[in-house]
């Protein structure tokens, strides 16, 4: 993809580039109180949604077009720049007509093709900048494809916003962060603008400085946060937006790590890994032979390819040795599950 910077004139390209407002705009007077106060603070674009889908009906669904004269009245009188939240192409149409700066398209909407398809042919022939949120579940294909629906469109100022992916486990995160599909989606567009949004994910004000920590460890580009001038009594979303002043604190405390610098020290470790790596890959290799004469006894004896128990044997066990490696338990079971599956493979060859 020949893809442009996000470029808002006046706004540095160094890393973060920061987007903060409340999750909704409720009232005009709250709309603009936080804008200020974020402006006084340096935040240049400032977010708010207008139109909100709720998980249930009966919840707030934001003020609708009325907001985007708040907005407007927002750039008027502080010079920032303005963002919302469009799933349909009259949303689209309301904000392009209301002078709204950048758009994003929310995990919901990017989760349906459709939906993706109807903003970007509503978009035909506009320069904005676009971001774009992963779909609720982990698909990748999915991201990309809205990505690409959204480019076709003739846009070229797109971004990517990583707001975790929706699960049942809800102990720690409000989404969980999967922080493996944005890395591959970097590495498959590696010319695309990547943004967290560590509201959604943390779900909890608490984590929202830890999780952009590791975002901008990472290499993200920038962060896209929920400041409200009153959290606690905001109409949406309140356990997950901080006031300014905090939002300041956080982002002063961010240590951004420089994406690209080497050393020869460096350099020699980056040896180690791939020796390490080829090692593994060997072992690998041999494990899959291994696997084959198993497959093959397995026919010659008229034996089930799949044997349950030993299968849950050797997760547990290799489980078992994880923390006392320094390892999680989850990242064994992945790398294990995915072993056993191409053992499988491997042994149906046999069978046919």
């Amino acid at each position: 993809m020949d893809l442009q910077p996000i470029n808002l004139n006046g706004i540095a390209n160094d890393r973060p580039l920061l987007i903060a407002g409340p999750c909704s705009a409720e009232t005009e007077e709250q709309t603009l109180c936080t804008a200020k106060q974020l402006a006084d603070r340096g935040v240049k674009i400032y977010r708010a949604g207008i139109w909100k889908p709720r998980t249930k009906p009966g919840g707030f669904e934001g003020v609708g077009a009325e907001g985007l004269q708040w907005l407007k009245r927002v750039k008027a009188e502080t010079g920032m720049y303005v963002s919302t939240e469009v799933a349909t192409a009259k949303h689209v149409r309301e904000a392009l007509s209301n002078d709204i700066d950048l758009l994003w398209i929310g995990a919901r909407t990017s989760a349906n093709p459709f939906a993706v398809q109807e903003i970007a042919d509503a978009l035909e022939g506009v320069d904005i900048p676009v971001l774009i949120k992963n779909p609720v579940n982990p698909d990748l294909d999915l991201w990309i494809g809205a990505i690409e629906r959204i480019y076709n469109a003739g846009i070229r100022r797109i971004g990517a916003i990583h707001r975790g992916f929706s699960s049942f486990d809800k102990k720690i995160y409000r989404n969980l962060p999967h922080w493996h599909i944005p890395m591959e989606l970097r590495r498959r567009l590696p010319n695309l603008p990547i943004i967290c949004d560590p509201s959604h994910i943390g779900g909890r004000r608490e984590l929202i400085a830890p999780i952009s920590q590791q975002a901008m460890d990472l290499g993200f580009d920038g962060l896209i946060v929920e400041s409200h001038c009153n959290p606690d009594k905001a109409w949406s979303d309140a356990a997950q937006q901080v006031t300014p002043d905090v939002l300041e604190y956080i982002i002063s405390t961010l240590v951004v790590r420089d994406e690209k610098q080497s050393t020869e020290s460096l350099a020699q470790l980056r040896r180690q890994i791939d020796e390490h790596d080829e090692k593994l890959l060997e072992t690998l290799v041999a494990r899959m032979r291994v696997s084959e004469e198993i497959g093959k006894y397995k026919k010659e004896h008229n034996i089930a390819i799949l044997q349950t128990e030993r299968y849950d044997e050797i997760l547990q066990k290799q489980a078992a040795k994880a923390a006392p490696l320094g390892l999680s338990e989850d990242f064994i079971k992945t790398i294990f599950v995915a072993i056993h599956e191409e053992s499988v493979r491997h042994q149906l060859e046999i069978m046919k």
